[in-house]
């Protein structure tokens, strides 16, 4: 198995089954082998992170050093940033499915 398919803090998903499928999130906690918890800034802010089966996540090839250096001084993460990263990646796979000419 390598590292993509492994949760980690930070790790940028996508939301594939649920009523949020097809946005976008932030893990900011695993829970175990099978749960994390996740949250996107928005509608679902860091203060009230939903749990999610991995299953039920594509796990995209982004991790953002930011969250992850955040939580590891803070334990916390402002819902801003997490904006920002979201954004930042979502910009990132449009731009390269431009590209391929998807």
């Amino acid at each position: 198995m390598n590292s993509v398919n492994i949760p980690q803090l930070g790790h940028i998903v996508r939301i594939v089954r649920g009523k949020d499928s097809g946005k976008y999130a932030v893990i900011i906690k695993v829970e175990d082998q099978r749960f994390v918890w996740i949250v996107d800034g928005d509608k679902r802010r860091f203060d009230q992170p939903k749990k999610k089966n991995i299953l039920h996540l594509e796990l995209l090839p982004y991790i953002s050093s930011e969250v992850v250096q955040s939580l590891s001084e803070s334990s916390r993460v402002t819902n801003s940033k997490l904006r920002f990263v979201i954004n930042k990646v979502v910009d990132q796979i449009q731009s390269e499915a431009q590209k391929k000419g998807e």
